[in-house]
């Protein structure tokens, strides 16, 4: 069985008077993709903030690769090999998509490696090499995700952070928003992913852990919980 290349230790979170999360522990092993499930304001989001180093634990532990995480600064835990897919992509709107591509080869070691990094980028979306000197801002929706993929990509990470990838986008878009999840880590990236479609994510992993206002409630092979009845009941609406 592959090593935890990401640990969650009794994280808890908090912000001001308010307890975003309760303690938490989970991890991740090599080569895997797990999904967090969950209502609005179960802690997913604060979950990839903590472990990124975007907000500060009240207490707890995160380790990459049984290094300790907490308190480094987030540029440092981009070196480090984990990148961060925030929920509304958070781009630079009047950057093309090149310049944008690019800013995602921020770590060092990928500094010489950018043009490496954009083709495997455009491999998986070719339309985005078409566009590459288009401005984000005049993108759809479903264009600018793949412009937020992408730049995550550009570091080459070993665990990939994915916040609510298909928000907002076309039915038909998010099929394929899925299948490039689903290659990303078929070549070799970790991927933690939080997501509204539950089935779709779901069917593409490997492991996932329900969260409940700032709890981990059940946990198991995704394929198993698919069929667990609070799961389908509560967020399947079966």
């Amino acid at each position: 069985m592959a090593e935890p290349v990401l640990e969650v230790s009794d994280l808890a979170v908090r912000y001001g008077d308010v307890q975003a999360l309760w303690g938490i522990s989970f991890q991740i092993r090599e080569g895997e993709l797990v999904t967090l499930v969950g209502s609005n304001g179960a802690g997913k989001t604060t979950t990839l903030r903590a472990i990124s180093g975007l907000v500060a634990p009240s207490a707890g532990a995160i380790r990459f690769r049984g290094s300790p995480l907490a308190g480094l600064p987030p540029d440092r835990i981009v070196d480090l090999g984990i990148s961060h897919i925030p929920e509304g992509r958070l781009l630079f709107p009047d950057m093309t998509v090149w310049e944008n591509l690019v800013m995602g080869a921020y770590p060092k070691a990928r500094r010489a490696h950018v043009a490496d990094g954009l083709d495997w980028v455009y491999r998986l979306f070719p339309r985005l090499r078409e566009r590459e000197r288009q401005a984000v801002r005049t993108m759809s929706g479903g264009e600018q995700q793949m412009v937020a993929i992408g730049r995550a990509l550009m570091g080459r990470p070993a665990v990939l952070l994915v916040d609510e990838p298909s928000l907002g986008l076309a039915p038909l878009l998010v099929a394929d928003l899925f299948s490039v999840l689903r290659e990303i880590n078929r070549a070799g990236v970790t991927v933690l992913l939080v997501e509204q479609n539950v089935r779709h994510a779901l069917e593409i992993s490997h492991r996932a852990y329900v969260l409940e206002t700032g709890r981990i409630v059940l946990d198991g092979p995704a394929r198993d919980l698919i069929r667990h009845d609070h799961v389908r009941s509560a967020y399947l609406g079966l």
